[in-house]
C-alpha cells in the first residue's frame, strides 16, 4: 500500500485586486487569509490550480 502524496500550500500574497477567477482558485485551494496553509492531495488538477495562481502561493 502506498501513501497518497500531499502538498502544503501557503497564501503569501493577498488576492485583493486580482482577477475573480484567480480569487476563486485560491478559495478552491482552501486558502482564506494571508499566511493560511492547506494540505492537498498531489493531483494534476491541484497542480494546475497552484500553477494558475503561482504568484500568490508558495508550496511549503
Amino acid at each position: 500500500m502506498s501513501e497518497k502524496k500531499t502538498l502544503t500550500v501557503k497564501l503569501v500574497r493577498s488576492p485583493i485586486g486580482t482577477r475573480a477567477d484567480h480569487r476563486a482558485t485560491v478559495r478552491g485551494l482552501g486558502l482564506r487569509r494571508m499566511h493560511s496553509t492547506s494540505t492537498l492531495e498531489d493531483t494534476p488538477a491541484v497542480r494546475g490550480m497552484i500553477n494558475k495562481v503561482r504568484y500568490m502561493v508558495e508550496v511549503v
